[in-house]
């Protein structure tokens, strides 16, 4: 991963390939931000009149780069976009950093070093520049899909990489509370793009027996407990959801538990992903122009992963578990069937009428799993239904959950990392359409409002007594579109941030 230092030295005397300056749109034009004063002076004061005619506004995520004045180090200059200027006394906002930040670090591709003289004024300042950095700077090159041939390794020689080495000028290597915000944010970032890089891998190099083995894996590196049921021992243990999902495949599925304790924990998280491998839809098969991304449906179980192992890596005093319901949904003669009926985990038979719902039914296993050893709250995360996407977009995720308060904190949690998401509502009217006539339940219910109905279908296995959240990570899970700010295109590492803020504010007392 790219390396993050503070640099005591100012932007001018700093060595670099570039140094990275903040311009805001004033009332009279482009307005150099905070931290490229000195930048600003070897421009002779005139750094924000040359940027307007190079035809910079300062508009949120433009990137300008013109050859630096004499009397700097760095030979280019690169000025980001902040948007609006703030008022007199403000300062930015921590996501209008981190964007500022993330399309810097991707403008700087190829590149070995950028100083980043962004508006630093204070450890969350820095916090938020480091972390759009590091995550603007990802890059996934793990693979080429054919196991390496000698064309596309020259391919990939030209391909530049990542900026090797950020700087944050104004920044405090001997304050403790600087040093603390780059460290978490270094922790936090590499298992964001540990999620990334297993969205990213292609369907043929990642089933459910090698995701489970890069969990345990990194259990053993990071000190955690893992638990993997195998096909014989889902069978074994009654989990008809999981197995009717994944019975159609030549790979079968897998439950992972994977496991952080605290010895000075007081409450404990259970967090449970969708790991749907590659989704074909099975029988009720997808269409063409809806399956190529399908990768992308473990999502849910990335960012679950990568968080239990970020709380390893800070220490954070709370139990985290996480549960990764791993399968790959493929129609065969194996197959579940529309109008089967799975007993799933637990006891409760459902009647799956549509084998594209498949997220739900793993996941249903794997809470009512969770649920029996008491946490004292279930987060699930999960790419489940294109109807959240209809209603909320690519770039947010829906909330629902079984308490009021706790609906709040996860969005307000989310809102402070920095990932766009809304409350839903799992309206009692909804619950009659999905009865079915020959099982406890069906995994489909009414068309339309179907996001909620699935988030209705989840509530149904969660444990009386404890609080449960659901995140539907459809829309942002994956950008099919170009990169934005610190978002790069493919996996993106939803959910991941806004999990790890949950569980340190659940080992800091308030969990909502």
């Amino acid at each position: 991963m790219t390396a993050l230092t503070l640099s005591t030295s100012s932007a001018a005397a700093l060595r670099a390939d570039a140094v990275v300056v903040g311009v805001a749109k004033g009332a009279k034009g482009p307005v150099v931000a905070v931290g490229a004063e000195a930048v600003d002076k070897a421009f002779g004061g005139k750094l924000a009149d040359v940027l307007e005619t190079l035809g910079a506004t300062g508009a949120e995520g433009e990137v300008t780069k013109l050859p630096a004045a004499s009397g700097l180090k760095a030979p280019v200059v690169l000025a980001v976009g902040l948007g609006e200027a703030p008022a007199k006394g403000d300062g930015y906002d921590a996501e209008t950093l981190r964007r500022a930040a993330g399309a810097a670090a991707r403008a700087l591709s190829g590149s070995k070093k950028g100083a980043f003289a962004l508006p630093i004024e204070d450890p969350a300042g820095a916090t938020a520049v480091a972390e759009g950095a590091l995550l603007g700077a990802y890059s996934y090159d793990k693979s080429n899909g054919n196991g390496g041939n000698a064309k596309n390794k020259d391919k990939d020689k030209k391909n530049n990489g990542p900026l090797a080495e950020v700087a944050l000028v104004g920044g405090k290597p001997r304050d403790k509370a600087y040093k603390a915000a780059v460290e978490r944010a270094t922790a936090l970032v590499a298992e964001v793009n540990r999620a990334r890089d297993l969205i990213n891998t292609p369907s043929n190099l990642l089933n459910p027996a090698s995701f489970a083995a890069e969990a345990v894996a990194a259990a053993k590196e990071h000190g955690l407990k893992t638990e993997v049921l195998d096909e014989k021992a889902l069978k074994k243990g009654g989990y008809g959801g999981i197995l009717g999902v994944g019975q159609g495949s030549e790979a079968p599925p897998r439950l992972v538990r994977i496991a952080y304790t605290h010895p000075k924990a007081e409450k404990t998280l259970a967090l449970v992903g969708k790991g749907i491998t590659y989704d074909s839809g099975g029988i009720s098969l997808k269409p063409a122009g809806h399956n190529e991304t399908m990768k992308c449906d473990m999502s849910g179980a990335a960012a679950v992963f990568a968080a239990v192992v970020t709380a390893a890596k800070l220490g954070l005093r709370v139990n985290l578990t996480g549960w990764l319901a791993l399968a790959e949904n493929m129609p065969s003669g194996s197959a579940t069937r529309p109008g089967d009926v799975l007993s799933m985990y637990g006891g409760k038979t459902v009647e799956v009428l549509n084998t594209d719902a498949e997220g739900r039914l793993v996941l249903a296993d794997a809470i009512t799993r969770a649920g029996e050893e008491k946490p004292d709250a279930i987060v699930d995360v999960a790419t489940l239904t294109g109807a959240m996407v209809l209603a909320l977009g690519n770039r947010t995720f829906g909330i629902m959950t079984n308490d009021e308060a706790f609906r709040t904190t996860l969005h307000e949690i989310a809102g402070e990392v920095g990932e766009p998401s809304w409350p839903m509502p799992l309206p009692d009217h909804l619950r009659k359409g999905i009865d079915s006539p020959v099982a406890d339940l069906a995994n489909m219910g009414e068309r339309m409002g179907g996001g909620l109905v699935a988030g209705i279908f989840l509530k149904e296995f969660v444990a009386d007594g404890i609080t449960w959240g659901h995140l539907d990570i459809a829309g942002p899970a994956f950008n099919e579109s170009g990169p934005f700010g610190y978002t790069p295109k493919g996996g993106t590492g939803a959910a991941v941030r806004t999990l790890v803020r949950l569980a340190e504010r659940t080992a800091d007392g308030d969990l909502g």
